[in-house]
């Protein structure tokens, strides 16, 4: 069997979850004692410290390119929760980008210098190679 002769490239961007329409919607912290905050004025956006890369299947031989938007809460501790695609491009990818993202670490967020939790999306973009 032959190995795909290409290969994708993928690039992320913070997006503060209230531009995303169905920001807010349904999510649930699972630290419910925990007050989740939108990205905004006074509050510094959560910084990536470790990141893993999307791996997908390419045994069908698809080219992919294209965004996911992953809607996901940073805790105060820099954890990634209930990480949920927003839109995605085909199930395998979109499956691929969250299973990555849950492994994801931050500094998180800061309220008045104090660690706090947000909601944010990251639009994870892939391109063939």
């Amino acid at each position: 069997m032959l190995a795909s002769a290409h290969k994708a490239a993928w690039y992320i961007f913070l997006i503060p979850a209230g531009l995303m329409l169905a920001a807010g919607q349904g999510r649930q912290n699972s630290d419910p004692e925990e007050k989740v905050y939108e990205l905004g004025p006074g509050i510094t956006q959560p910084r990536v410290t470790r990141q893993v890369t999307p791996h997908y299947s390419e045994a069908r031989g698809v080219r992919v390119e294209g965004s996911v938007l992953i809607e996901l809460i940073v805790s105060s501790r820099g954890l990634p929760q209930s990480p949920r695609v927003v839109k995605g491009i085909d199930k395998d990818v979109d499956q691929s980008a969250v299973d990555a993202v849950a492994q994801w670490r931050f500094d998180p967020a800061k309220k008045d210098d104090k660690p706090v939790a947000v909601k944010l999306t990251l639009e994870i973009e892939f391109h063939s190679m």
